[in-house]
């Protein structure tokens, strides 16, 4: 038998009246009634209401205890009267008369309350994290990220896929997010770099003749923090298969997700076979490549209508003739908004960085005509191509940005976002997936003016690769596909280039030699010599799956131990300054800056 507990926190019912019992936890909060006590324990498990008499030999030693003190009970299970039972516990209907107690450890004074769920600072909160972890709602969090992972692992071995583990210390890669070095004490001057995911090592299991591979793995990426990205490190289902294609990878992913998402959320999905969108045709309707399908918005290219001699918005036809282009997005039946809607949006995009956002809204008396502030320099017959190329109709509304393609895709993607949470379009109890696909193979370096790779280098080129025309790398579509729900990435995968030679030639498109890819890729390319499977993968990131089933904004509140923006543990203080004897160790000195 147990010594600290005969039941937990959250298990006692009315089936245990009458019955002595002993249970274990945190003093989650007291309330005083005069001749009565009552005080809830708190454990991993759940909340029980515990009662104490004035008359009782310890009362005011209990009434004396701070919130959060660590205590053992002894007492009896009651009911509870009819108008004192909360029907919001399992254990509402009951509680335990305290016939004795225990002290099994003190707490200092609290930096922040545990009972409340009230936002506190960042600073605070990692400091404490302990404290952080303990409070309803991030406490649920991490249980469920617990029950995610062990359901995912399940769902993974019923596919068939095999559990295997990668290095931690691996080569440096000149591909992708900045490495996390770890110098070498038995190689002086030589360094590791911490994974920023398995991807080499995952496609040389394939080519040792492993069928599927997964692990929940851990990867490591030296990043700027987002709301969807924590600094430093983060956990990823990095799958991987041999003999496939890209629908045999997407065919497995949407079974997991599918499952996963229903078993864990009572959300609907809206697609559970979920749309192919190639890349261009995202960037083009959504304005990025990370598109909410749950936002009904539409973005439409315009820019010919600018070319019209019966349109005279100067400003955009000048913009248009030398070189940019002219997008909108409509909103339906708008025509009643106030003024103060539409220049509010306009407000917001300048606030944004943009020139604003022009617009007028479609009405007809004896002929279609704009109304707005550039409603007036459009024809009858262009609005009726407008309304031809858009799909609007009489009472919607357009809004208008022209520039650079790279620029009005940012503010029309940020746009469409905001006018659709203004006009409350967006349906957030729904899971909307979608693939995106044919990601272009190259794509050029805007600082350098030199041709990189847009996606993952180790991607497989699209067409017959026998007719492969390298010498318009722009036009190379390539296996890669990402895979988003709600507007959130979570994950990029492809299928992968198994043939030696043809990575030779792609890579010295990006810049790279024969001697440069041995080198940086010894490993990888001299597997593949020796008789390598086609193969492919993908790696879904469990802190965003997390995210999205806990209804979280922030990747921190469903991670254990987060850091903070500055990739700072504020409760290990790390990263910490070492030794001059460890420094010694590994052959390094440390360069102050004057």
């Amino acid at each position: 038998m147990n010594k600290y507990r005969t039941h937990t926190c959250g298990e006692l019912t009315i089936k245990e009246k009458e019955k002595n019992i002993s249970l274990s936890g945190w003093i989650n909060k007291k309330r005083d009634h005069g001749n009565l006590l009552f005080l809830d324990l708190r454990d991993n498990y759940g909340i029980t209401q515990c009662v104490i008499e004035n008359s009782h030999k310890s009362f005011n030693e209990i009434e004396k205890l701070s919130l959060e003190t660590v205590l053992k009970i002894t007492g009896k299970v009651l009911k509870r009267s009819e108008e004192t039972i909360n029907r919001e516990l399992k254990t509402g209907e009951v509680e335990v008369s305290i016939i004795s107690f225990e002290i099994l450890g003190n707490t200092k004074e609290l930096p922040m309350p545990v009972f409340s769920d009230q936002e506190y600072s960042e600073e605070i909160r990692l400091k404490y994290r302990f404290l952080d972890l303990r409070r309803k709602k991030i406490h649920q969090n991490i249980i469920l990220r617990s029950k995610v992972i062990s359901f995912i692992r399940e769902e993974m071995k019923k596919f068939g896929f095999l559990e295997f583990q990668t290095p931690i210390l691996t080569s440096s890669s000149p591909e992708g997010a900045r490495d996390f070095l770890v110098p070498s004490r038995l190689n002086p001057g030589k360094f590791y770099a911490l994974p920023q995911a398995p991807q080499q090592f995952k496609q040389l299991i394939m080519v040792s003749g492993f069928d599927k591979y997964f692990q929940i793995a851990p990867c490591f990426r030296d990043e700027d923090a987002r709301a969807d990205r924590s600094p430093g490190e983060f956990y990823q289902l990095d799958l991987e298969m041999s003999f496939v294609d890209q629908e045999d990878v997407f065919e497995v992913v949407e079974k997991l997700m599918v499952n996963v998402f229903k078993n864990f959320s009572h959300k609907k999905i809206i697609n559970l076979n979920f749309p192919r969108i190639t890349f261009s045709d995202s960037m083009l309707k959504y304005g990025t490549d990370k598109p909410d399908l749950r936002n009904p918005l539409i973005i439409n290219d315009l820019t010919e209508i600018f070319k019209r001699k019966d349109v005279s918005f100067e400003i955009f036809k000048k913009l248009v003739s030398n070189g940019s282009i002219v997008r909108g997005i409509v909103t339906k039946n708008t025509k009643d908004k106030p003024r103060s809607f539409f220049d509010g949006i306009d407000k917001w995009a300048k606030e944004q960085g943009a020139s604003g956002l022009a617009y007028f809204t479609i009405e007809k008396d004896t002929e279609i005509k704009g109304k707005g502030p550039v409603g007036k320099f459009f024809s009858p017959d262009s609005l009726g191509e407008i309304m031809k190329i858009s799909n609007a109709e009489i009472g919607d509304s357009i809004f208008l940005a022209c520039g650079k393609t790279s620029e009005v895709e940012t503010i029309l993607s940020s746009a469409r976002d905001k006018i659709a949470n203004e006009l409350k379009l967006i349906d957030e109890n729904s899971f909307a997936f979608c693939w995106i696909v044919d990601y272009p193979m190259f794509e050029i370096d805007e600082k350098t003016n030199k041709v990189v790779f847009s996606h993952n280098p180790f991607s497989m080129p699209q067409g017959d690769l026998k007719k492969l025309d390298l010498s318009k790398p722009l036009e190379i579509k390539a296996y890669q596909y990402d895979i988003v729900c709600n507007g959130i990435e979570l994950s990029s995968g492809a299928i992968r280039n198994h043939i030696p030679e043809l990575m030779y030639k792609l890579f010295s498109i990006a810049g790279y030699d024969k001697k440069a890819v041995d080198e940086k890729f010894s490993g990888m390319i001299n597997a593949l010599s020796y008789g390598a499977p086609p193969h492919g993968g993908i790696a879904p990131g469990i802190d965003r799956i997390i995210m999205l089933l806990a209804g979280e904004k922030n990747i921190r509140e469903v991670t254990m131990f987060p850091m903070n923006q500055n990739a700072q543990d504020l409760m290990m203080n790390a990263p910490s300054e070492v030794s001059l004897n460890q420094l010694k160790e590994l052959n390094l000195s440390i360069k102050k800056n004057k």
